[in-house]
């Protein structure tokens, strides 16, 4: 295995904007990385220049100790898995695990070797005489990594490899792909928009937005202290719950001001927001720090806006409960499934200030305070 560099690269194709922007990631060796973001925002893109499948306009790449821009595909020492299978129609799972090996004119006991070790390790030992016809999606999605895996490449790249899968099983193939990273310790970059996958597989996630990387980090750290309003609203589901209002002092205090109720602002946000006091900010509120006062995980503290019930969602353990206020029609709030919400009630709804993210009011949206810090 080995590190993977990418050092202020450029894609531009003729004639349009800059699909990738000044990108620099420094993956580790055994790291498991997800890029993630919207379709459009550059992660394929990204991806497949790291592959060698497009040119780089600028900047460099480093696979292992080597800057791999003139560098064929074939050369590179990876291995990729696509969102089609492509999978060979008239080959076996065996010929198709094999047929790369084969081209390299591997001896045909390492062949063997190598492909029954890594059909042992994805359970797929019974399909090896099968055609790719008598397979289903999952098993077939387990062949074409198969397929990857017995290259032993420096570098594993997934390029959206579950979207075609239904949900239960791109669950169950996520804890694969999660289960046969740790027992590889494989480098790997995995692209996909699907943020649940990124929460759950990345060692370190990059959200990425019209090309630009807009945060790397842990999951966690991107969850709870998004750098920006887009990644807040980004990663979550449901998403950030965004109110926009104004920061005001009231004896001695700091208050959010929503414009339909007042929120007060706990003591180490309200340091970090000192320079914001008397301006238009943005708060975001994820949807389980929302509740009644009854079911609420957090300590109520008296902080309440009155809320319109529009429609509530049951999840079985959870409710998605949709409200508004005069000034905000979009709010949903997450909370426990036993809690009785009737639609078109006026409630008030309690919120979790010592969590709440405070956000610049102009386009770009930079968080302005951390209550993790």
């Amino acid at each position: 295995m080995a590190e993977v560099i990418l050092k202020n690269v450029d894609k531009v194709y003729e004639g349009a904007a800059k699909v990738v922007d000044n990108f620099n990631l420094h993956i580790q060796d055994g790291e498991f990385i997800v890029l993630v973001g919207p379709s459009g925002c550059g992660k394929s893109t990204t991806l497949r220049m790291i592959a060698g499948l497009e040119d780089i306009t600028s900047g460099t790449i480093q696979i292992g100790q080597r800057v791999v821009n003139d560098v064929s595909p074939k050369d590179r020492d990876i291995a990729m898995v696509f969102q089609s299978y492509a999978l060979y129609p008239h080959m076996t799972v065996f010929e198709n695990m094999a047929f790369a090996l084969k081209l390299r004119k591997v001896p045909k006991a390492q062949i063997d070797q190598k492909v029954r070790r890594a059909a042992d390790i994805l359970g797929i030992v019974p399909l090896l005489a099968r055609k790719p016809k008598a397979l289903s999606g999952g098993q077939r999605q387990r062949v074409a990594v198969g397929r990857a895996i017995v290259r032993d490449p420096q570098c594993f790249l997934f390029d959206e490899p579950l979207s075609n899968l239904d949900a239960k099983l791109r669950v169950e193939m996520r804890t694969e792909i999660r289960e046969l990273h740790e027992n590889l310790k494989s480098t790997t970059v995995y692209v996909t928009h699907d943020q649940e996958e990124a929460m759950t597989l990345g060692d370190r996630v990059v959200v990425m937005k019209d090309g630009v990387a807009q945060q790397v980090g842990s999951a966690a750290d991107i969850y709870h202290s998004p750098s920006n309003r887009f990644v807040a609203g980004f990663l979550g589901s449901p998403s950030m719950n965004f109110l926009e209002g104004r920061l005001v002092h009231e004896a001695g205090k700091l208050y959010f001001d929503e414009g339909t109720g007042r929120l007060h602002v706990p003591e180490k946000s309200a340091k970090q927001l000192e320079a914001h006091v008397g301006k238009e900010v943005v708060m975001g509120v994820r949807p389980e720090l929302l509740s009644d006062r009854e079911h609420a995980r957090f300590a109520t503290n008296g902080n309440t806006l009155a809320m319109t019930v529009r429609q509530v969602q049951m999840l079985g353990d959870c409710l998605h409960v949709y409200l508004a206020t005069e000034k905000h029609r979009q709010i949903v709030a997450a909370v426990d499934g036993y809690a009785q919400f009737k639609a078109k009630e006026t409630v008030p709804m309690y919120v979790d200030m010592q969590r709440a993210l405070f956000f610049a009011a102009d386009a770009q949206g930079a968080r302005l305070n951390d209550p993790t810090d």
